[in-house]
């Protein structure tokens, strides 16, 4: 889809926006509520209206609770806060949002209630009004068009928390005026946010983006491939996000993402934003995640962060009983995860043999590690005698000979299937009879990996993140064939080693690459289609989802080469069409512009 432009429109009968110093805010709900906050602070006079008296009175005893922190944390005066709370006044019908130069509706997601709302407001505004509605799935176009003045019509959407969520996406139709589209705009900069203007698509560029995730992350917890905490963590600690994909969905609301879902997969037909069926049973249950009480998790109370056990807790899979000791660990690789995994063991005290295919490339991998655990001392993690501890902790061999003590074996060489079970065949000749034998691949079959020696039931994946001795996450993935005792010894070797372990099963992607590819696939798809540049999809999923990086600068990071590779093989396993690599990103492989590492991906970077 094409970026809608917005028409020159001449006619437009209010000539030169006027000043927005009065704000009517529609619907006084957990986003109208925080809205409300950010417009009297900012020195708006803010009317709320809410037919329900006791969301108004709520509304605003938040601002009062709000103000109150803000006073007591210094941040501004009492006579400050009296003054925010004065601009702030609730009414139970639009009739007093008629002397208001913006009115912003934040009603609950439904085409028939937001229509009846801006057909009461166009009864009662000025002419020169704005009316932005909050969707963050209808179409703005619709409702612009049913309304008696669609040039002032336009989109408005902010991002909860709002107080704390820098990005505001300013949406217009091909009927909104450009004068309507600049007033709102520089509001948004006056209140401290970060506008994108964007085109009117459901969930247009953060949701659009977000959305999908969260419905993948959901059918993966309704499949009982993975448990919800396991999921989430997965997802926290190895991207580095604010929140994990369930426990977002219950901020959310479960209802309110169900129908965002339907808006997108109405809009595209893709099976990736087709609800998964628990977000509809959840809601019908009224289930709908904190402001309920309870959603994917249980809550001290309907609107509390605070959670509470419950009846959902997933079972655990077995394994998570005796294991077997572990005091010797192999790893066979030298290259950078492979001497990261074995830093790793060296650190918490186990006996590591690295073994590469020569003396030499074993003693550089030995060498990286010696400087990575020097600047750990020079940064204060380590003392000099940890790092001594850890280092004669460390044998080079140049032969998987080497390995045949130790207590498990883990293998980090190339994602190469045909490689890893040459390997691994290998390993099974050498290693002692009830050695564990571990493979790190992140989208390759564990399976294939156990097939190719004689004792399967010894093998298991260990998946360690990029940079190993400091990401905290190990993906455990158990086959078919994995022993409990295998799964519960490799369990306690994470905890020894101070890595947060999940369990998943031997699928592609396993956990975080199956929920983070078709994330960075459908941003490819969006610059794709020219609905919006990767500089403004990055600092919408920064700003709106408070994600560390965003979706092309991690690309970037990866290499493109990498994540097309992943791409095609989550497409072959799932055969799902949503998960066909974009073709841009082909495009750029095959023009050798992987990244960084090339110098040239979806950004130019600086030869090294």
């Amino acid at each position: 889809m094409d970026r809608q432009s917005t028409p020159d429109l001449s006619s437009d009968p209010s000539g030169d926006t006027p000043p927005l110093t009065t704000v009517a805010v529609i619907g006084l709900g957990t986003m109208g509520s925080q809205i409300a906050e950010i417009l009297a602070r900012a020195g708006r006079e803010v009317i709320g209206v809410d037919t329900d008296d006791t969301a108004a009175r709520n509304a605003a005893d938040a601002l009062a609770t709000a103000t109150a922190r803000s006073v007591a944390r210094g941040r501004i005066t009492e006579r400050e806060r009296q003054s925010v709370l004065a601009r702030f006044r609730t009414f139970p019908d639009v009739r007093a949002a008629a002397g208001a130069d913006l009115v912003i509706e934040v009603v609950p997601e439904d085409q028939a209630l937001k229509r009846e709302v801006l057909a009461a407001l166009d009864a009662v505004v000025r002419p020169d009004t704005i009316i932005a509605t909050g969707t963050n799935a209808l179409s703005v176009t619709r409702l612009a068009a049913d309304s008696q003045r669609p040039e002032r019509v336009l989109g408005l959407h902010f991002f909860n928390p709002a107080p704390a969520m820098k990005l505001v996406e300013v949406v217009s139709s091909v009927l909104t005026a450009p004068t309507a589209v600049a007033a709102v705009t520089q509001l948004a900069r006056d209140l401290g946010k970060d506008p994108i203007a964007v085109g009117d698509r459901p969930g247009f560029v953060a949701d659009g983006l977000l959305f999908g995730y969260l419905n993948q992350a959901a059918a993966m917890y309704e499949s009982r491939y993975a448990g919800r905490e396991d999921i989430d963590a997965a997802m926290r600690l190895g991207c580095g996000l604010p929140m994990g994909p369930l426990a977002l969905l219950d901020l959310i609301g479960v209802d309110t993402a169900r129908t965002v879902l339907e808006a997108m997969y109405a809009a595209s037909g893709d099976r990736l934003h087709a609800p998964a069926p628990i977000l509809g049973q959840l809601a019908e249950a009224g289930l709908t995640g904190r402001k309920a009480g309870r959603g994917f998790y249980t809550y001290e109370a309907p609107g509390s962060a605070t959670v509470v056990p419950d009846a959902l807790t997933p079972a655990d899979g077995g394994g998570r009983g005796a294991g077997r000791p572990v005091r010797a660990v192999g790893v066979a690789g030298s290259g950078t995860m492979a001497s990261g995994i074995a830093e790793v063991f060296a650190k918490a005290g186990f006996d590591v043999v690295l073994a590469a295919r020569s003396r030499e490339k074993a003693e550089r991998a030995v060498a990286r590690i010696a400087k990575s655990l020097a600047r750990s001392v020079e940064k204060g993690r380590l003392t000099a005698g940890e790092r001594d501890a850890a280092l004669a902790a460390i044998t080079p061999a140049g032969s998987l000979d080497a390995l045949a003590e130790v207590d498990l074996a883990v293998e980090a060489v190339a994602e190469d299937l045909a490689i890893k079970q040459e390997l691994f065949a290998t390993l099974d000749a050498v290693c002692k009879p009830g050695a564990i034998l571990a493979t790190t691949t992140s989208s390759l079959p564990v399976i294939a990996c156990a097939r190719a020696t004689s004792r399967p039931q010894d093998v298991i994946g260990m998946h360690f993140f990029n940079p190993a001795p400091a990401m905290k996450l190990v993906e455990v993935v158990r086959t078919v064939l994995t022993a409990d005792d295998v799964h519960a010894t490799v369990r306690q070797v994470c905890t020894t080693a101070r890595k947060h372990a999940v369990d998943c099963g031997d699928r592609a992607g396993f956990i975080v690459n199956a929920l983070l590819f078709p994330y960075l696939n459908n941003a490819v798809k969006m610059v794709q289609e020219h609905y919006a540049t990767p500089d403004d999809i990055d600092a919408a999923m920064k700003l709106g989802g408070g994600y560390p990086m965003g979706p092309f600068e991690l690309l970037d990071v990866v290499g493109l080469d990498v994540s097309l590779a992943i791409e095609k093989v989550l497409h072959a396993e799932f055969r799902d069409p949503g998960l066909a690599p974009a073709p841009l990103l082909e495009h750029l492989v095959a023009a050798g512009c992987l990244g960084r590492k090339t110098g040239r991906g979806f950004r130019e970077y600086a030869r090294r």
